[in-house]
C-alpha cells in the first residue's frame, strides 16, 4: 500500500536523524574531554538534566505534538498503526536525547554543541542577559534554527564574555583579561 511506503519512509529517515544525533552525542566526550578554561582562552562545561529540559523544553513539547498529529490521519490514509507507534518510539528517543546531559565548548575558531563543531562564521547572536539561556541563531536561517546552550550561570556568563570576544573580533583582548585575573 502506497500509505505504508511513505510511512516506512518517514520512519527511516527519522531513525536515521536519531541514530546520527545519539551517536554525536555519546562521542562528544571524545572531542570535550575536558571541562574548565583552556590555556589557549576558550572552556568547556558540562549541563545537567535541568538544565537541557530548560533549554529543550519548546523542541519536546514539539515532539509531542509531532508523536499525536500522526494518529488523526493514520486511519483516513490507511496507514497501518505499527507505523505510528514506530514513528512514536521513535520520537520518544529523541526526547530522551535532547534530556542527556550535555558538553559544550567554546574556542577561537568554533562553538561545539550537541557533539557537533559549529565554525563561529555561519552563527550570529545578540548578546546574553544574565540568569538565562545563551540562544546563537544560524546565519541564514532567520530564528527557524536556534543554538541554545544550556549549564550553569556562571559557565554561561564566562561563555557569554568568549563568545562577545570571538564575535567582536577581540579574542586577543580576552586573553589579556584573563591573564590578568590569574
Amino acid at each position: 500500500m502506497e500509505s505504508d511506503r511513505i510511512a516506512l519512509t518517514v520512519v527511516l529517515m527519522t531513525a536515521c536523524v536519531i541514530v546520527l544525533d545519539g551517536w554525536k552525542l555519546l562521542h562528544a566526550r571524545k572531542h570535550i574531554p575536558n571541562i574548565g578554561r583552556f590555556p589557549t582562552g576558550g572552556m568547556a562545561w558540562r549541563s545537567d538534566v535541568g538544565h537541557e529540559f530548560v533549554r529543550n523544553a519548546i523542541m519536546l513539547g514539539t515532539i509531542a505534538v509531532m508523536a499525536v498529529a500522526p494518529w488523526f490521519i493514520a486511519e483516513r490514509s490507511h496507514t497501518s498503526q505499527h507505523w505510528v507507534i514506530i514513528f512514536d518510539v521513535l520520537l520518544s528517543v529523541h526526547g530522551l536525547w535532547l534530556l542527556v546531559p550535555k558538553r559544550y565548548a567554546i574556542t577561537r575558531d568554533a562553538l561545539w554543541v550537541d557533539g557537533f563543531r559549529v565554525d563561529w562564521n555561519r552563527l550570529w547572536w545578540t548578546g546574553h542577559k544574565p540568569g538565562s539561556l545563551i540562544v546563537l541563531q544560524r546565519k541564514g536561517w532567520w530564528r527557524l534554527a536556534p543554538i541554545p546552550l544550556g549549564g550553569e550561570d556562571e559557565d554561561l556568563t564566562a561563555a557569554a564574555l568568549r563568545i562577545d570576544a570571538v564575535m567582536a573580533g577581540e579574542w586577543e583582548t580576552l586573553l589579556e583579561l584573563l591573564a590578568e585575573e590569574e
